[in-house]
């Protein structure tokens, strides 16, 4: 019997804790029965959050009560317009229900109807302030936003049965058995060990500050101090008037900055806390430093002042650092030096340091009061990175510690009044800068100019084979725009560029935003290069990817690639020192410069010799989409503060001329600033930091913020932190917690580190490590495509694994380094040095951090001793990067790759386990993903069941015997229950282990553990990875009844429909759907034959061809689920023994294949 507007078709999922009260007498039944439709939820988290948490909701018992009525669907067919209506009237009723609900948050559908009618149902839901999500077959309205993949309601979401050899199980058990034996045996020092472990938890943390505390009397160090100070203000005047240094200061006194000097330096003195802003070249940067360097020095003070100024990126740090020293007549790292990751130049007489806001933050870890430093230059605070945000709530704090602190803040732009604010209405001084016009040229003027014409062809840009993904994303339309990309388009439907040619209207008209524009690129610098004054050139590109393939096109052109005529360069945060002193060089006679540069040249350096820019208007900057939890490093347009700082780079000399390759009206649509990191990239690492610095609770500190991120991306961070074990339950740091805190690296990439180092097979971790920090040091430069790509699958030997491909490399790489022949090794197998040299240069400071924390041994080859044990490399490298994990389900003629957060995901073109066309392992974990219209994994290494249930996240039992969960039940697996207590047992003395030495670093835990760790080789090495994936166990305790009702049709309980049922146990077993033929017979009825896998199924005579098909599935429903008697299978209909579908199924389906026909 249908009830109307009951919606049969909904999930009946009901997580109410008391029953809500109805809204009156008249609606309280139908209230009543519509609490029976909505699904609830204790919080936002359980709707919209990542579905890890052990807690949550658990996504096994799938619903077959979830499929609409056959039935009702045929009724509605017949009169489509008139159902629609009802449909929607249903759904408007149903949502207003669901906004005057305080318990329950969503609406889950499954019925065929609301699938046609998604469309209208999302505009409705919108309208009324709710948000709506089509999940394949599955129709959901919310009260809060929802993610694009929901594990919960995916169907055909893997399931793995786990399957070893049954002798190594045995084993297995034994080693474990054995270890603990003897830990029964070593009980009696259990007090002893804890006694040395509480002595060792109260390590003090790495103290990273050179200058260590004297330990002479207070007394006769200032003396020494004094006559220190004396001879640093009698060197200083001999430089000053010595020649050079008189040009010298002539130089410095014609900056902008200098006119401020004596404003300045009393504000300084006066005031705990200033904010400076100053146009690009004012000379701030490198000045106002060294303005309180003399000024201290010069009244006797110079040995008592310690000064540090922080820069964005490790670029402007040395090159600022280089040019100071330069100004003061020094050698670099004498009175002035730079600090920056895995280099530095510093002494004992340093005191001023430019440093990136990384360096000083870890110097916070091991001096929480900054000891000794005076005053501190937070620069380009304009940019609002990460580290500068988080940075400004720690000096803020710290400024009430230390009253005698100096905190000045330098700002490029003028949005001075939000930093002053922040700190209290602190003073504000403004430089203004001298920069000769700068003439712009927009797009419509650019057209206009040159008579370029745009197509909709010359503006692809050529990215490469192992890039097509990035050519063909500029082919599709944005499936979800931002704010910005909408005002963009809104302002071109709203041009109408009246005054120019029809043929630049045209072009114009053929604009795609999407598209870099790389040809485009290449004509304005022709034009430049053919037609325009002497004067080198900027271009401002999104980043490395697009910087390189520009270069490449720019060297094949007759004029621009020219070496005689012009001197083409880069500018990128990555690129080594000797490239960096190029740019800033002026080039040999009648040969123009031109550099292609990162956003990092807007103010982090100025390249005086610049009288031409173009912009291309974007900047690949990091977006962290929260609901989602992922990450997307992707092209954006930029600000117009930042296309100012463009446009600024070119008037630095003379004239200038700046090329803006988008139309005024985009300018026009651009926001003022630029969106703070901290609002827009995970806050893993961050959060990591704030346990670490004791800033108290993580979401209280970043409430402080400048502007605070989201609650949703904060709690992902903790959550994150929580499931890889650096934080407890309880938001405390753990053991592993304060390890991570010490490595300059992401905390998964740290884990796997400080795993490597416990399992002694650091070397290879290492090298993973380190290459996953730097770029990819696999060149696939465009004309030899094929020629890398053969020579990245040497590297990986069938290992399935780019991870241990970069392993062999870099090893291959130091042999031939010894040998003398490294240029040979890298130009024979497209690798780059730059970027091995960079992997050493980290591998070497990794070590150092490990070694100097106790996790290391002093002789090598402890460490190293299980290198060898390419499986237990592979457990470690899981351990690292989980959650980063895709499952392999191989199809016929092909393979699906899926994650929790994203669904159906895609490998990377490049990696090495794009080329197979099949997998052996079961499982991909991977570092980084790239989204673009769809979800691309990068790096991959394939790992079998054993691997990821001992070095993945935590274990929980199931509701079944054998069945054991992960990531709060998204990964199910199913075993014999003796297998699944044995990698239990193991799981939990492993870890136990782990802790104990992490806990003291000087256990020896190959001793203490030697026969654990000897199972978990035996276990991960002998895997043969022979289990295999299936769908749908566990499922709802659905039955077939047989009934007279309904013209005496079998009906399945719980209204569930026979058909779409059949189809779904089908799939996920890994057949393909049922065919149905349907025959006409003389009675005016229809027959319907079901038939799959070679077999069919006959049902009974119905009036339409719908219910024929319906009774038809029902017939082979009843044999499928029902093994027994036929004369029996309808009998003990009452009895709630649970059936598993697919387990029979499997059984039925798996003998040899016959062809029968049943009625």
């Amino acid at each position: 019997m249908h009830i109307p507007g009951s919606g049969l078709g909904f999930l009946l999922r009901l997580h109410r804790s008391a029953a809500a009260p109805p809204l009156d007498r008249k609606h309280g039944a139908l209230a009543s029965l519509f609490g029976s439709f909505i699904s609830s939820s204790n919080g936002r988290g359980q709707i919209c959050g990542r579905f890890r948490s052990a807690e949550r909701r658990g996504f096994c018992g799938y619903a077959l009560e979830q499929f609409s009525d056959d039935e009702y669907e045929c009724e509605y067919e017949t009169h489509k317009p008139s159902s629609s209506v009802a449909n929607i009237d249903e759904w408007r009723w149903k949502l207003s229900m669901l906004l005057r609900s305080s318990d329950e948050q969503e609406i889950v559908s499954r019925d065929k109807r609301d699938r046609r009618d998604y469309e209208q149902i999302s505009n409705l839901a919108r309208r009324m302030g709710l948000y709506s999500e089509l999940y394949g077959k599955v129709v959901v309205a919310s009260k809060v936003p929802l993610p694009n993949y929901r594990p919960d309601l995916d169907d055909k979401r893997p399931q793995r049965e786990v399957v070893i050899p049954l002798s190594l199980q045995r084993r297995v058990e034994g080693l474990v058995q054995e270890h603990l034996d003897r830990m029964m045996l070593t009980s009696d020092k259990v007090g002893d060990n804890s006694q040395h472990n509480a002595v060792a938890e109260n390590t003090e943390d790495i103290n990273l500050d050179d200058n260590q505390e004297s330990l002479i009397d207070g007394s006769v160090m200032e003396k020494i101090l004094e006559r220190k100070s004396w001879r640093l203000r009698n060197l200083q005047r001999a430089w000053q008037e010595s020649p050079e240094g008189v040009k010298m200061l002539n130089f410095r006194r014609s900056l902008p900055a200098f006119k401020e000097k004596e404003r300045l330096l009393p504000a300084i003195a006066r005031n705990q806390i200033i904010v400076i802003s100053g146009e690009t070249g004012c000379g701030k940067t490198t000045q106002l430093p060294q303005y309180v360097l003399e000024s201290e020095i010069e009244s006797g003070r110079g040995a008592f002042c310690n000064i540090i100024c922080t820069q964005p990126r490790r670029i402007s740090a040395m090159a600022v650092a280089e040019r100071v020293s330069t100004e003061r007549g020094d050698n670099l790292g004498e009175s002035v030096g730079y600090k920056v990751r895995l280099e530095g130049m510093k002494g004992k007489n340093t005191h001023l340091l430019f440093c990136t806001s990384g360096i000083l933050l870890r110097r916070l870890l091991g001096d929480r009061n900054l000891n000794g430093v005076t005053h501190v230059f937070v620069d380009e605070i304009h940019e609002r990175g990460m580290n500068e945000d988080f940075l400004l709530i720690v000096l803020k704090d710290l400024l009430s510690r230390r009253r005698d602190l100096r905190l000045i803040l330098m700002s490029a732009t003028l949005n001075a009044e939000l930093f002053s604010s922040y700190f209290g209405g602190a003073p504000m001084i403004h430089i203004p800068g001298f920069t000769y016009p700068v003439r712009e040229h927009f797009l419509e003027d650019i057209l206009e100019k040159t008579g370029y014409k745009l197509t909709s062809s010359n503006q692809l840009d050529d990215y490469g084979q192992d890039k097509f993904w990035k050519t063909q994303r500029q082919l599709m339309p944005r499936k979800r725009k931002n704010q910005i990309t909408t005002l963009v388009e809104d302002a071109l439907k709203n041009s109408s560029f009246e005054s120019y040619s029809s043929r630049t209207r045209d072009s114009l008209a053929s604009w795609n935003p999407d598209c870099m524009g790389f040809n485009l690129i290449e004509a304005v610098l022709c034009h430049i290069c053919r037609k325009e004054r002497p004067g080198a050139v900027l271009v401002f590109m999104t980043g490395w990817d697009d910087i390189s393939c520009v270069r490449d096109q720019l060297k094949a052109h007759p004029l621009l690639g020219d070496p005689n005529r012009v001197l083409l360069l880069t500018c990128h945060g990555s690129m080594a020192t000797s490239e960096q002193k190029l740019i800033f060089e002026k080039p040999p006679p009648n040969v123009r410069k031109i550099v292609l540069a990162t956003n990092m040249a807007e103010a982090s350096i100025t390249i005086n010799d610049i009288v031409f820019v173009v912009d291309c208007g974007k900047a690949k900057e990091t977006t962290y989409d929260a609901l989602n939890n992922t990450p997307c490093l992707l092209p954006s347009w930029v600000s117009k503060a930042s296309a100012r700082q463009r446009r600024g780079r070119a008037g630095r000399v003379q004239p200038g001329e700046c090329y803006h390759l988008y139309p005024r009206c985009v300018y026009d649509a651009f926001a003022d600033y630029q969106l703070p990191e901290l609002l827009r990239t995970p806050l893993n690492s961050l959060c990591l930091q704030i346990k670490s610095l004791q800033l108290g609770s993580i979401g209280e500190f970043l409430s402080a913020a400048l502007q605070p991120p989201k609650p949703l991306a904060v709690q992902n961070a903790v959550e994150f932190l929580k499931m890889i074990g650096a934080l407890d339950e309880n938001e405390n740091l753990t053991n592993l917690g304060r390890y991570l805190s010490m490595l300059p690296v992401d905390p998964k990439l740290g884990k796997m580190l400080i795993m490597g180092a416990v399992f002694r097979c650091l070397d290879p971790i290492l090298t993973v490590v380190s290459g996953l920090s730097v770029r990819d040091p696999f060149l696939l430069p465009q004309d030899k495509k094929d020629l890398a790509g053969t020579a990245k699958s040497r590297f990986s030997a069938k290992d399935y694994s780019d991870h241990m491909a970069l392993v062999r490399a870099y090893e291959g790489w130091k042999t031939a380094e010894r040998e003398g022949s490294s240029y040979e090794y890298c130009w024979r197998n497209f690798l780059s040095a730059q970027t091995l040299q960079a992997i050493h240069s980290l591998r070497k400071q990794f070590n150092f951090i490990l070694k100097d924390a106790g996790l290391v041994d002093a002789e090598p080859s402890m460490s190293n001793s299980l290198s060898h044990n390419q499986s237990l490399v592979r457990g470690i490298v899981c351990s690292g990067l989980f959650p980063g994990i895709t499952s392999v389900v191989h199809r016929e003629n092909s393979m699906s790759f899926k994650t929790m957060d994203d669904g159906q995901v895609l490998l990377y073109a490049n990696s090495v386990n794009a080329k197979y066309q099949t997998i052996p392992y079961p499982w991909l974990v991977f570092a980084e993903k790239v989204k673009v219209n769809t979800v691309f994994i990068r790096d991959s290494t394939g790992v079998s069941d054993s691997i990821l249930i001992l070095f993945g996240g935590t274990l929980t039992k199931g509701n079944m015997a054998g069945h054991l969960k992960m990531l709060g039940g998204y990964i199910d697996f199913f075993m014999d229950p003796s297998l699944a207590e044995c990698y239990l047992n193991l799981k939990e003395e492993v870890d136990k282990l782990v802790q104990k030495k992490l806990q003291d670093p000087s256990l020896d835990i190959h001793k203490e553990g030697k026969y654990l760790l000897f199972a978990v080789q035996e276990l991960v090495a002998g895997d043969l990875c022979e289990g295999r994936f299936v769908f749908g166990r566990e499922t709802s305790r659905a039955r077939v009844s047989n009934t007279e009702n309904n013209n005496k049709s079998n009906i399945v309980k719980d209204r569930t429909n026979p058909k779409s049922l059949l189809q779904t146990l089908l799939m996920r077993a890994g057949h393909s759907p049922p065919k149905y033929k349907t025959k006409h017979l003389k009675t005016n009825e229809f027959r319907a034959i079901v038939e799959f896998k070679g077999m069919q199924f006959v049902g009974k005579p119905k009036r339409n061809k719908q219910l024929a098909e319906r009774d038809a599935a029902i017939e082979a429903l009843g044999w499928l689920t029902h093994t027994s008697d036929s004369s029996k299978q309808y009998e003990n209909d009452d009895d709630d023994s649970p059936l598993d579908l697919t387990d029979n199924m499997l059984k039925l389906l798996s003998r040899p294949r016959r062809r029968s026909r049943r009625h």
